[in-house]
């Protein structure tokens, strides 16, 4: 027999932006505040990235350190983590089936916050052709092997891709007591800092290959080696035990699509508004669900704000929609991808291609709102534009367009 239970706040994930907004709610006063994950322990990702990168500039942390800080403020503002839940489908428009090993449970809530993240996409999404060896991985599963399970995981490692993800990975296959035999990636130089770069370079002679695919995975029962093919249409083979598939990022959507929620086509993520609210009332949705995939500061900082647009919810405020907000190519996506006036949050977007000085317009209906110039922009490299101009949005006219130029 279901179990069925009322709570004021369901937040779906337990990684830095579920745990953040469960901590602001919960210590804003809004009820009961339950997060759930299907992972074992709450925390996200984080757990697994044991380099560091997080935390503030005067107080570094690890990711496991970071983690571990976010899951202990959830619990003393007051909010119930409940790791080893998973949320398998809508009961109504805000209640979930789950199940634990507790068994099957419904759980029913005044607002629904989704928080699920976003996962790399694997070898066969990317359609790389070849044999079924062992010793393919994304940077997901390198981390889970190797920092949570101590797992060997060869001593040659290709690392298919050149940005910040990518670069992590190379020092999770390090750790391992592995060698990058190289980097490779499409595009015509790394998508990362350059000082980052020439690190890796210099400092463990791990050659880059820009202009560069994989082509085909070779080998039976262990990799032997990946076929890689130049811009210019010479091929190779790279010898190696392990391939690691970098990037590529796609949300964990699956609930946003059953409810259905409205879906962006740009991050493939539900399309949210300023306050981060869905198209469903008292849904929201938060973190690397709406764009795929930025750092957890980013996602923190989502968590936070999205409470408070939680709060004014649970008190009976009505926000207008929004305006519909969307890029011309070049550009990918941006997020938020609905714009009110009142709207505070930065936007992040990206592009397909590189841009050298690049000036981002935001106009509607011809008119003008925001005009800036960036020093450069790089495929899989974050792009902010502040929200100072949503005041001049007139929530009465058409959409919101921002193009480089």
């Amino acid at each position: 027999m279901t179990a069925v239970r009322e709570v004021d706040v369901l937040i779906v994930g337990a990684g830095p932006a579920g745990l953040a907004a469960a901590s602001r709610l919960a210590a804003a006063g809004a009820g009961r505040v339950e997060a759930v994950d299907r992972e074992p322990e709450p925390g996200g990702v984080p757990r697994h990235c044991a380099h560091g990168g997080y935390g503030t500039f005067l107080h570094p942390l690890t990711g496991p350190a970071y983690a571990r800080l976010l899951v202990t403020a959830a619990g003393r503002a007051g909010a119930t983590v409940r790791p080893g839940v998973t949320a398998l489908d809508w009961a109504g428009p805000l209640s979930l089936h789950t199940v634990s090993p507790d068994g099957p449970e419904t759980i029913t809530a005044r607002a629904v916050v989704l928080a699920t993240g976003a996962r790399e996409r694997p070898r066969a999404a990317r359609l790389v052709p070849g044999t079924r060896p062992a010793g393919v991985h994304t940077t997901g599963e390198l981390q889970r092997a190797v920092h949570l399970h101590g797992q060997h995981i060869g001593m040659r490692a290709v690392i298919v891709g050149a940005e910040d993800v990518s670069y992590t990975a190379a020092d999770t296959v390090r750790a391992a007591g592995a060698t990058v035999v190289a980097m490779l990636t499409e595009h015509t130089r790394a998508q990362t800092a350059p000082a980052r770069a020439a690190g890796h370079r210099l400092r463990h002679g791990v050659p880059l290959l820009t202009g560069t695919t994989v082509t085909e995975l070779l080998g039976h029962g262990r990799l032997s080696g990946v076929r890689v093919r130049h811009r210019d249409g010479r091929t190779a083979v790279l010898p190696c035990d392990t391939v690691v598939f970098t990037g590529d990022f796609v949300p964990d959507h699956e609930l946003a699509r059953r409810a259905p929620l409205v879906l962006d086509p740009g991050t493939r993520g539900p399309a949210v508004d300023g306050a981060l609210r869905t198209s469903r009332p008292g849904v929201f949705a938060v973190g690397s669900l709406l764009h795929p995939v930025e750092s957890a500061a980013t996602a923190t900082r989502d968590g936070a704000h999205a409470a408070g647009a939680v709060l004014a919810h649970l008190e009976g405020a009505r926000l207008p929609p929004g305006v519909p907000l969307s890029v011309a190519p070049p550009l990918r996506w941006i997020a938020p991808n609905r714009v009110t006036p009142s709207d505070r949050l930065p936007y992040v977007l990206r592009t397909a291609t590189e841009l050298a000085r690049p000036v981002l317009r935001v106009t509607q209906d011809g008119r003008v709102l925001h005009r800036e110039r960036l020093r450069t922009a790089r495929p899989n490299r974050t792009l902010c534009l502040p929200a100072g101009w949503t005041h001049r949005v007139d929530p009465d006219a058409g959409p919101v367009s921002v193009t480089v130029c």
